[in-house]
C-alpha cells in the first residue's frame, strides 16, 4: 500500500498564504534540521525528513506548480500519483529529483544548499577573469613648516610593470600562450562525485594554468612568463597644507596594474613630518615657549613672538608670571579643508639673570628694601654683627 504524502504546506509548516521569504526562511530551517550530516545517530530518519522538506520546496517554491498543486493537491490534474513526482524516485540522491513533469536532474550541492551555507556557484569568481592590481605603500619625509603649508614632492616607487620585451604577453616574443587542455581555457576545474546526498560538484583553479586558461611554452627570458618586470619610476605628489604625522595619502591608480584588463591598484603615502625647534603640534594647535626678562615681565610691554609667517608683537600686561599663557588667534595650522586655521599658544618663561652688574644688584636691593622684603645684599657680615 502506497504511503499517503503529507500536505506540502503541512510539511514546511507554513499556511497557504505564506510569502516566498517566509516561505525560503521555513525551508532552511527545516533542511538544517534534518540534514543527514547533523543528525549522525538517525540518518536514516532525517534522510527521510529531509526528502520531504526539499520536495516539498521544490514544488511550493515554483508559481506554476504551486498553483497547480493549490488546485489538485498531490493527485495531479489528471489523477495521477506521479505529477508531482519530485523525490518519489529518490534514492540517496542518486537518481536525481524528478520535478513536476518527472525531468531528472542532478544534484548540485552548491545549487541545493547555498541558500542555507551563503555558498554555492553564483558567489564564485572566475579566477581567468579580470585582477585588479596591488596597493602599493612607500614612506615620504617632510619638514614641519613643510607640512603646515603643503609642499609638491617626487618620490621613487618601484613596483610590477609590464614586460618591455614581450608586452605583457608572458611569451618569448614570436610566439603566443596557447588555451589550456586540462580546463579548455576557462581556468577551473570542476569535479562531480556521487554521495548519499547525489551528485556533488565543486569547483576549483586549474593547477596546469594556474588558473588563468592560458599555458606559456616559450616563456620570455625577461619576465619569466609573468607578463611584468620590476621598474623604479619617479611619482610627484601634491602633499596639502594641515597634513600631520602619520597621516596616509592615497594616489588611485599609482599602484601595480591589473592582469586581464583589471584595473590599477593604488599608491599609499604614509607622511612622516621632522620635529621643529620651536614649535609643537596637537591637533591643528600650535605651542610654543617665549622667554622674556624680569623687567618685561614686571613692567609689561611689547613681545616678539615666533609664528609661523614670522614674527608678531604682542602687549604684556604688568605683573605677567612666569607660565602664563597666551594665545594669538588663527596662527596655528590650516586645516586640511583650509577652511579653519588653530591657534598658537605661547607660555611667558621669565628668566631671573644669573650675575648682576653692580647698579643692578644696588637697583634690585632698594627694591627689596621699600617692598620691605629681607634680601642677600652679598655683603660680608663683620666680626661684631649679628
Amino acid at each position: 500500500m502506497a504511503e499517503t504524502k503529507r500536505d506540502y504546506y503541512e510539511v514546511l509548516g507554513v499556511d497557504k498564504s505564506v510569502n516566498d521569504d517566509e516561505l525560503k526562511k521555513a525551508y532552511r530551517k527545516l533542511a538544517k534540521k534534518y540534514h543527514p550530516d547533523a543528525n549522525p545517530d538517525n540518518k536514516a530518519e532525517a534522510e527521510k525528513k529531509f526528502k520531504e522538506v526539499n520536495e516539498a520546496y521544490e514544488v511550493l517554491s515554483d508559481p506554476q506548480k504551486r498553483k497547480m498543486y493549490d488546485q489538485f493537491g498531490h493527485s495531479g490534474p489528471n489523477g495521477y500519483e506521479s505529477g508531482f513526482n519530485g523525490f518519489s524516485g529518490f534514492d540517496g540522491f542518486s537518481s536525481g529529483f524528478g520535478g513536476f513533469g518527472g525531468q531528472g536532474f542532478d544534484v548540485d550541492f552548491g545549487d541545493i544548499f547555498s541558500s542555507i551555507f551563503g555558498g554555492g556557484r553564483t558567489s564564485q569568481r572566475r579566477s581567468n577573469g579580470p585582477q585588479r592590481g596591488n596597493d602599493l605603500k612607500v614612506s615620504v619625509s617632510i619638514t614641519f613648516k613643510e607640512a603646515a603649508f603643503g609642499v609638491r614632492k617626487q618620490i621613487k616607487v618601484t613596483r610590477k610593470e609590464q614586460c618591455s620585451t614581450c608586452n605583457g604577453t608572458g611569451a618569448r616574443p614570436g610566439t603566443s600562450a596557447e588555451t589550456c587542455k586540462a580546463c579548455n581555457g576557462t581556468g577551473q576545474i570542476k569535479t562531480v562525485r556521487n554521495t548519499i546526498l547525489g551528485s556533488m560538484q565543486s569547483i576549483r583553479p586549474c593547477d596546469n594554468c594556474a588558473g588563468t586558461g592560458k599555458v606559456i611554452s616559450n616563456p620570455c627570458s625577461t619576465c619569466r612568463g609573468t607578463g611584468f618586470e620590476k621598474k623604479t619610476r619617479t611619482v610627484t605628489i601634491n602633499i596639502p597644507q594641515g597634513i600631520d604625522n602619520g597621516n596616509v595619502i592615497k594616489v588611485a591608480g599609482e599602484g601595480e596594474p591589473g592582469t586581464r584588463g583589471g584595473q590599477p591598484g593604488d599608491l599609499y603615502i604614509s607622511v612622516s613630518v621632522a620635529q621643529d625647534p620651536v614649535f609643537s603640534r596637537k591637533g591643528d594647535n600650535l605651542y610654543e615657549n617665549v622667554h622674556i626678562s624680569f623687567a618685561k615681565a614686571t613692567l609689561g610691554g611689547k613681545v616678539s613672538v615666533p609664528t609661523l609667517e614670522g614674527f608678531e608683537d604682542y602687549d604684556l600686561p604688568s605683573g605677567t608670571q612666569s607660565g602664563t599663557v597666551f594665545t594669538l588667534r588663527n596662527k596655528g595650522i590650516k586645516n586640511l579643508n583650509g577652511k579653519t586655521a588653530g591657534n598658537l599658544n605661547f607660555t611667558v618663561i621669565v628668566d631671573i639673570p644669573k650675575r648682576l652688574n653692580d647698579e643692578q644688584r644696588r637697583l634690585i636691593e632698594r627694591l627689596a628694601e621699600i617692598s620691605g622684603e629681607p634680601v642677600n645684599t652679598g655683603k660680608k657680615k663683620g666680626f661684631f654683627e649679628f
